[in-house]
């Protein structure tokens, strides 16, 4: 899993978000959460998401929510709509059926 920023504040995830990119995907989120008020994540280029990447997400809203901070989703692969249907999940981040604009998951509930 490669995790590029541009512009700030700004991260395109690239690759595979599984258990096996898990801890190395948990340490750069959450340092560039602590960096930035408000973080989108492009997610259009994750090629596989299992449950381990799911979690990962889900404790970086529940991060950005604690601190009073913006997350917000965008450009969702066909990988990650499958996994957010699935896990009926979509409300939690916000709705993904335009990814050319991110999913609004900001720290208000």
């Amino acid at each position: 899993m490669e995790i590029k920023e541009s512009p700030p504040g700004t991260l395109q995830l690239i690759g595979e978000a599984t258990i096996y990119t898990a801890a190395e995907l948990k340490l750069g989120l959450l340092t560039q959460l602590s960096r930035h008020d408000q973080l989108v994540v492009d997610l259009s280029e994750v090629s596989e998401i299992d449950s381990a990447g799911m979690q990962l997400l889900i404790l970086l809203k529940r991060e950005a929510n604690e601190k009073g901070k913006v997350l917000k989703l965008s450009g969702h692969s066909s990988a990650t709509k499958e996994l957010f249907e699935l896990y009926d999940i979509t409300a939690l981040f916000g709705n993904f059926s335009d990814s050319s604009h991110p999913a609004d998951g900001s720290a208000t509930s």
